[in-house]
């Protein structure tokens, strides 16, 4: 894993999740007003997301996904994978990642062809003593399985924190209000299952 890399990509990223938002957003039907009160994110910066003027933090992007009932994955877009008979190959440089300005947080998406209502093989990385913050609870049905590839991480939900270590596993049931944070001095990351029951 690396750490958070600025320039180009990062703008890149941002004028494509703002066209997401504002694709999804239009779908819906929604004005940016409507969309600013389903996700307590303020007009102004849903208008600089739109633009590709602002990249939002985990907590904004989040909260912005679930008001369009949409994941994460969508806003941020599909891997560019290359199709080669029975297998998806989708390259290390190629994966949609989404880079919190703030934090340094980084979520990179692993699958290859990830399709609707499929399963979501996503990697996390978490600079030393950064917290994301409680995120807003998934849609019913989302689960969430995680694996520590490296470092600690503490991990809320439901009134409840578990802090696991290298090689640690942990199942959570998603549609609650839930929070990851690195308490130690050394990055963290982390492998996220994310498969949703309709």
């Amino acid at each position: 894993m690396t750490g958070p890399h600025h320039g180009d990509g990062d703008d890149q990223l941002a004028g494509a999740f703002g066209g997401n938002v504002r694709r999804l957003r239009e779908e819906a039907g929604l004005t940016l007003e409507q969309l600013s009160v389903r996700s307590a994110v303020s007009r102004a910066m849903l208008s600089k997301v739109e633009r590709g003027e602002k990249s939002p933090t985990i907590g904004v992007a989040s909260r912005i996904a679930q008001a369009l009932d949409a994941s994460l994955s969508d806003l941020i877009g599909a891997p560019a994978a290359a199709a080669s008979g029975v297998a998806v190959v989708l390259r290390k440089r190629e994966r949609p990642v989404f880079r919190d300005p703030e934090t340094g947080f980084e979520r990179h998406m692993l699958s290859a062809a990830p399709g609707a209502g499929g399963p979501e093989l996503i990697v996390h990385h978490l600079p030393a003593r950064v917290s994301l913050g409680l995120l807003p609870a998934s849609p019913p049905g989302t689960e969430k399985q995680l694996v520590v590839l490296s470092g600690t991480l503490t991990v809320a939900v439901g009134g409840i924190v578990e802090t696991l270590g290298t090689g640690d596993s942990l199942f959570l049931q998603a549609d609650a209000d839930h929070g990851f944070a690195n308490p130690t001095d050394a990055p963290c990351d982390y492998l996220m299952v994310i498969s949703r029951r309709t």
